[in-house]
């Protein structure tokens, strides 16, 4: 049976809607990646560090796939019918990912391991209420912030010791 071309249309849409929040994901990780390097190699090697803190070449993999299954989680979201709820579900989704950006800032940029600690509380906080919202939506989603949700919680106990450490 032919395709018919709203159907062509509805997949090509749904690829450029696909491909925008990937996009968008790995260029907040990107800018993200620019403000952390200068960091990284310097004063982050120079803290404290607990027992438990991962090797640094973690976290590159680690998140890539972390903020790939974001992206998909929010168009997966994104391609639901237009709904109070679908609208709620993707401002959440973009407040997680401002907030996310703002913790390499405050963390990395600015140095301020405390402030850094009060953000990503926000943040996880933030995940936690998309990753609900996402679930009720689809539940595939929400799942899929699962993962994320379990870093950063890992991430925050990690920036807390790192503020008591130094």
């Amino acid at each position: 049976m032919p395709k018919s071309k709203s159907t062509d249309l509805s997949r090509g849409r749904d690829a450029l809607a696909l491909a925008i929040f990937v996009g968008l994901c790995f260029l907040v990780s990107g800018v993200a990646g620019v403000v952390t390097a200068d960091s990284v190699g310097t004063w982050y090697q120079s803290l404290q560090k607990p027992s438990f803190n991962p090797p640094n070449w973690i976290f590159a993999p680690v998140w890539t796939a972390l903020y790939l299954m974001m992206a998909i989680a929010a168009w997966r979201v994104w391609r639901h019918e237009p709904s109070k709820a679908r609208t709620w579900a993707l401002a959440l989704f973009f407040l997680q990912l401002a907030l996310n950006f703002a913790w390499s800032l405050i963390f990395f940029g600015l140095q301020q391991i405390g402030f850094a600690l009060a953000e990503i509380i926000a943040l996880l906080v933030a995940i936690i209420a998309t990753a609900v919202v996402f679930w009720r939506i689809e539940r595939l989603a929400g799942a899929l912030m699962a993962p994320y949700a379990l870093w950063v919680t890992v991430a925050s106990v990690l920036n807390g010791a790192l503020w008591l450490l130094n």
